[in-house]
């Protein structure tokens, strides 16, 4: 005979168990898409802002057909570019991706991460990501140029989500 505390026990179990994929979902990778018009005109990463938790991984991949695309952090040494993630946190570049090809990069440091695609920055193809919930230091503005290297371009710099905006949805889409 099966006692009540023994099906207490084995419903807690099933309990527990359903609890797990959602601890698994929280640790997947998040993707991000690098998108194009058919003609090439206009290009972009979907989502272009977008909230993850310290440890998550963020997968990049090229879906555009006709275009190679880079995903490319801001950072000194990353062509003398201005620094535009944590100080610690590790830079990254991809290198060019073909379509249907993917990066990824697991951020571990609280704050603020803006990058680029290297041919297309001066087209507006920037993103960001937020890591955690950083203090308000990170939401003030970014430097636009570091010492010796070239300004970020004013199409680039109006593409970007502002902190707020990505802490209050998210997610933040734009075509």
């Amino acid at each position: 005979m099966i006692s009540r505390r023994h099906i207490l026990q084995i419903g807690g179990g099933f309990l527990a168990g359903l609890a797990w994929p959602r601890h698994m979902h929280a640790a997947e990778a998040v993707e991000i898409r690098m998108q194009g018009n058919q003609d090439g005109s206009h290009v972009w990463f979907d989502p272009v802002g977008l909230r993850i938790e310290p440890g998550q991984t963020i997968r990049w991949i090229n879906l555009d057909s006709g275009n190679s695309h880079t995903v490319t952090a801001y950072h000194p040494n990353n062509f003398d570019r201005p620094l535009r993630i944590p100080e610690g946190a590790q830079p990254w570049n991809s290198d060019y991706l073909l379509p249907d090809e993917s990066f990824s990069v697991t951020l571990t440091v609280e704050g603020v991460y803006d990058f680029y695609c290297i041919p297309h920055e001066h087209a507006g193809m920037v993103g960001r990501v937020i890591v955690g919930r950083p203090g308000p230091a990170s939401a003030s503005p970014l430097p636009e140029q570091a010492a010796g290297g070239e300004a970020i371009p004013e199409i680039a710099l109006r593409a970007f989500p502002s902190v707020d905006e990505i802490m209050r949805q998210g997610v933040v889409r734009r075509v």
